[in-house]
């Protein structure tokens, strides 16, 4: 059955990065925020922004996090809508970004509120407009190439926190506190260091496999170890 050792340590975190819900104000015209402060989130490598708008319909403001782009900063007037400008941090719909421009914090669907290059240091280009279809061509982080719909938001820039893996760990220590604010993976134990009662790898007088390493897309659960659907 499903259980809590592997779930996410959640109860520090600052609450779901996301862009503001679609509303009018961003599909006709554009709608200013102030970047309030910027947050570090446990278990997220890239620093996310608290961004104040004002609320179109009733006397009150609305908080909202954002991912921080690079140049990002407190006070900092962000924009977002059709009609906002083209600069770092606004969010705009990919229809008036022009191909070339690099962006992040991009929604898969219209109003999903943000699904591509969310990690730090993470950004997509925008390759090509197809106006007949109106779709947007975007490279991914990845390096794979994907069709969106045009009218999707995106933030302009590229996502804070960028060349946090150049620097090694080097210590288990460093790992140990890493991993304990994500969640339960780590460390991980060699499947060839176990026993043959807790591991298809495990046993035999040498550390050794003793099979092939890679494994077929649908073996069942618990022999699906090593290289799984491995094309070679």
């Amino acid at each position: 059955g499903k259980s809590p050792i592997f779930q996410a340590h959640t109860r520090t975190r600052k609450g779901a990065v996301k862009l503001r819900a679609l509303d009018y104000a961003e599909k006709h015209g554009y709608i200013r925020g102030v970047v309030k402060e910027i947050l570090h989130d446990p278990g997220r490598g890239a620093p996310v922004a608290k961004v104040q708008f004002r609320d179109a319909y009733r006397y009150q403001r609305n908080n909202e996090l954002l991912v921080c782009t690079e140049g990002m900063y407190t006070g900092q007037f962000i924009y977002c809508g059709k009609k906002a400008s083209l600069t770092v941090g606004n969010v705009l719909p990919l229809s008036a970004v022009p191909e070339g421009t690099i962006v992040c914090n991009v929604e898969a669907k219209l109003g999903d509120r943000g699904a591509f290059a969310r990690g730090s240091g993470a950004f997509a280009v925008v390759v090509s407009h197809d106006d007949d279809k109106g779709t947007t061509r975007l490279r991914l982080p990845s390096g794979g190439k994907k069709s969106v719909p045009s009218a999707v938001r995106a933030q302009i820039g590229i996502v804070a926190g960028g060349g946090r893996t150049d620097k090694p760990l080097l210590k288990a220590g460093r790992a140990y506190h890493k991993y304990s604010v994500k969640r339960n993976c780590w460390p991980k134990i060699r499947g060839v260091a176990k026993n043959p009662v807790e591991h298809p790898h495990g046993g035999g007088n040498h550390q050794h496999i003793g099979m092939p390493s890679t494994v077929a897309r649908d073996r069942p659960a618990g022999r699906k170890v090593g290289l799984i659907g491995a094309r070679r």
